[in-house]
């Protein structure tokens, strides 16, 4: 298996494709194991890295995990398959915002196009467990985020302008509390406050 997950890293980096970052999947994986987390909502494919790195934890974990590009999603099927994993993890080719979903998930993984992040955290929210958690990654951007008087394409600092927007978003949502993590590529993990109820 590590063979294939190295591989795996070589063929994200190869063709530009955002996966976790190594030490983000390594403390989202300590996350899992120490919170028994057994079910997972993943905003976002990519090629099944992370999915594939949270299912071999524990054969308990069932992953439902949403793809919207063809691609990505032959790819991430394919890594399954190889990894014998489809028994724990369920992937959707369909764009995120039209999936329609009523199971209940002990986490939710947002790890797909950042400039919908508040949109996909108000939509999948009414499928979080009592004590889930909100898992959100790249809050950094390599470090555009903190650092915005960096040189960057206009279409670029558009961007990071919504991940700030989406941070302060989480910040200010009182149904909520956030914690921020400089791990990888910056994540958040937001638990729902124990009195409210998400309708």
């Amino acid at each position: 298996m590590k063979e294939f997950i190295e591989e795996m890293e070589k063929y994200a980096q190869e063709y530009d494709i955002p996966i976790m970052q190594k030490e983000g999947i390594e403390f989202f994986q300590k996350l899992i194991v120490e919170n028994h987390i057994q079910s997972i909502l993943e905003i976002g494919s990519a090629i099944g890295y992370s999915a594939i790195q949270l299912a071999r934890l524990d054969k308990a974990i069932h992953i439902v995990t949403i793809e919207r590009d063809q691609e990505r999603y032959d790819k991430a099927v394919e890594n399954i398959h190889k990894c014998s994993l489809e028994s724990q993890i369920s992937i959707f080719h369909e764009d995120a915002l039209e999936f329609e979903c009523d199971e209940l998930f002990d986490c939710i993984f947002i790890d797909a196009a950042k400039a919908q992040y508040i949109r996909f955290f108000e939509r999948f929210e009414k499928n979080l467990k009592e004590n889930g958690v909100i898992v959100s990654d790249n809050l950094s951007f390599h470090g555009y985020v903190e650092n915005p008087q960096k040189e960057m394409s206009r279409n670029l600092r558009q961007l990071v302008r919504k991940i700030q927007k989406y941070i302060d978003y989480l910040k200010e949502n009182d149904n909520y509390e956030t914690l921020f993590i400089n791990k990888g590529d910056g994540i958040a993990i937001s638990r729902k406050k124990s009195s409210v109820v998400i309708k």
